[in-house]
């Protein structure tokens, strides 16, 4: 809720290299959802002396020509029922984006080319713990027209603004039109990947050197708790579920011709896929190693089980022989071996401590003790 606050704040322009202003809140008197409308020719964006609503920005690009660009934040079913109308979206896409929970993939609805990406934001934690929260996801939904890039957000993380601004910065690529920022965002994304990437891979070596640490009695890891590495690797689950469902639709954009898509930004798809199909193979590898250290963990624990109780065994054994002799010579009878000697208390004590002493050091020497 305080992102939604944050959005809908009043003004807080950037600096341009012109010395002019970026507005990038949402376009007076239109949805509370809509955190910036824009339209953008010639790779720059058009100055007005209002925002503009969606109405207004369509209307100026079907009479003067470029593309608008209207970000969105968590729309209700009404408020983006308008904003669909406008551009002619299709119902079906319309319904996945405002509901969002949806898997990453790519579609084309007639001349519109619907986008889901999973943003991955790494959360950080002094320690790892059974219930820490490692990856904390988002959805962007981008909707890709001839003139028009419409974005969806869901969730606190995965901001555009700073994208936006840079895009804005870079007028030679924004000029390729709607495709141009599809591609960014797509490498913004794949980028936040590589990141929590990197950050998760510390999380792995950190549990794995708790796991195999030579330090620990014996090579055991009494100190890692199960539930931790199960945890992480629940994170690490949800993180794959983000990056391997876009990996064909990436391949799609960088390999097939689309009409929507300039030829020009296509080749950068592809360095977009070269480093997701990276990010892929690393969480795939997370997985089975985490796999490994799970099973290494519970075979160590299994293996600390089996010595404890080798260990009870064998101090049950030493305290057997004198518990034995103590119950012999605890029966009372008138006729019992050296009972009226005068050295026989003396002599079954020693021979007790004897006899306990021989089984404790054969049972060291076998490693039980």
């Amino acid at each position: 809720m305080s992102m939604i606050r944050d959005l809908r704040a009043a003004v807080r322009p950037s600096l341009r290299k012109d010395g002019g202003t970026y507005d990038t809140t949402r376009a007076a008197g239109t949805n509370s959802a809509v955190v910036d409308c824009a339209i953008y020719r010639d790779g720059a964006r058009v100055a007005f002396p209002t925002p503009l609503t969606p109405h207004e920005a369509m209307l100026q690009v079907r009479r003067d020509g470029g593309f608008a660009w209207i970000g969105l934040h968590e729309p209700t079913e009404d408020e983006f029922a308008v904003i669909a109308r406008e551009f002619g979206l299709h119902p079906l896409a319309v319904e996945d984006a405002v509901h969002a929970h949806q898997r990453p993939k790519l579609e084309r609805y007639d001349d519109t080319l619907f986008t889901v990406f999973k943003t991955i934001h790494y959360v950080e934690h002094d320690e790892l713990t059974a219930t820490s929260e490692i990856v904390e996801t988002g959805e962007v939904m981008c909707f890709t027209g001839r003139d028009f890039f419409i974005t969806v957000r869901h969730g606190g993380q995965g901001s555009l603004r700073a994208l936006r601004h840079r895009l804005q910065d870079d007028p030679e690529l924004l000029a390729k039109g709607p495709s141009a920022v599809l591609h960014a965002i797509a490498d913004h994304v794949v980028d936040g990947y590589i990141a929590v990437a990197d950050a998760v891979q510390d999380d792995i070596d950190e549990v794995e050197t708790e796991v195999f640490s030579p330090g620990r009695k014996g090579g055991t890891s009494r100190g890692v708790d199960s539930a931790r590495i199960y945890q992480l690797k629940r994170e690490v689950l949800e993180f794959k579920r983000a990056v391997s469902p876009l990996l064909r639709p990436m391949q799609l954009l960088s390999e097939r011709p689309m009409r929507l898509v300039d030829p020009d930004i296509q080749k950068y798809f592809r360095d977009v896929a070269d480093h997701l199909a990276r990010v892929q193979e690393q969480v795939v590898g997370f997985d089975e190693l985490l796999n490994s250290i799970l099973q290494a963990n519970l075979a160590q624990a299994s293996v600390a089980q089996n010595e404890d109780m080798r260990k009870i065994t064998s101090w049950a054994a030493i305290i057997a022989v004198p518990t034995m002799m103590c119950g012999v010579y605890g029966m009372n009878f008138d006729y019992m071996p050296e009972l009226r000697w005068k050295f026989g208390y003396p002599l079954v004590l020693s021979v007790t401590v004897g006899i306990c002493f021989a089984i404790h050091r054969t049972l060291k020497r076998n490693g039980w003790l």
